[in-house]
């Protein structure tokens, strides 16, 4: 199935093959690893922050159903790439209000602003209190302040752990696609961008990696010191995908999410039994 397809949007895990989260299959002799075939609809990010774009600071549109940033709902997570680890967060990161970040942004910075039921996004600081990202199909430069809407951000340069070039070439690199929109882009969201900006590779660009049937990379979702749950890959952009959608609902939400998945499979199984 997962091999056939190029891209599969879903909006739970009732709808995708997977296992228990604690990485036990209850038929089986040993642990296992939750197969998924989930690429989340997080096009350049139109669907994320509707409000975000070319706004005067007293004229920008107020999103009065926004939410504070709950750094306690924040799901766990790392990234694997075959064996070695190439991503990791951990829950409750400090988030800093737009002035306070400002303060503490050096060019070449990666940042995250942050909003509960809404998918982060991400930026590269370019110095002059300016950033320039990813957003409604079009690489744009503006203040930080006007970007971040009033929402908190935080400085994310150590989540992916690859070798970062140095600030005037991560600058560069932003800067030389200001204007890039469209079908010219090479990046699905604002994530993919500011990272491929820093780190320079290709697998944060849209094809950068080809899909062959392998999947190295691994998914890991960190509920406790004894509760996980891993998802397999093909490639690095629907890892991000994925894990940008957890970002949004919540870790909350997929925990209900796989508790749901796995008492239908449990019911059903009982079922076939029966019958």
């Amino acid at each position: 199935m997962g091999n056939q397809v190029e891209k599969l949007t879903h909006t739970n895990y009732a709808e995708v093959p997977t296992s228990d989260p604690n990485g036990f299959d209850p038929d089986g002799d040993g642990t296992r690893i939750g197969v998924s075939y989930i690429f989340s609809n997080d096009d350049d990010d139109q669907d994320q922050d509707d409000n975000l774009d070319h706004f005067p600071p007293d004229s920008r549109p107020v999103n009065h159903e926004e939410k504070p940033f709950d750094p306690e709902d924040e799901l766990e997570c790392a990234i694997y790439y075959r064996d070695e680890c190439v991503y990791e967060r951990s829950s409750g990161a400090a988030s800093l209000p737009p002035e306070s970040l400002l303060a503490k942004c050096r060019p070449g910075d990666l940042l995250e602003f942050v909003a509960t039921g809404q998918y982060p996004h991400w930026a590269v600081y370019v110095g002059d209190f300016q950033v320039v990202h990813l957003h409604r199909a079009e690489i744009k430069n503006n203040f930080l302040t006007d970007v971040s809407q009033g929402k908190k951000g935080r400085i994310v340069n150590g989540l992916y752990r690859h070798r970062a070039l140095p600030p005037e070439v991560i600058v560069r690199n932003a800067m030389d696609h200001v204007g890039t929109r469209d079908r010219d882009l090479c990046w699905r969201n604002s994530e993919c961008f500011a990272a491929w900006c820093r780190f320079g590779r290709r697998e944060f660009k849209i094809g950068g990696e080809i899909r062959i049937g392998k999947q190295p990379y691994k998914l890991k979702l960190l509920f406790s010191e004894k509760k996980s749950h891993i998802l397999e890959f093909q490639c690095l952009e629907d890892v991000i995908m994925e894990k940008r959608r957890n970002d949004q609902i919540g870790k909350d939400a997929v925990m209900q999410e796989l508790a749901n998945h796995l008492n239908a499979t449990h019911d059903l199984k009982e079922e076939r039994f029966v019958n």
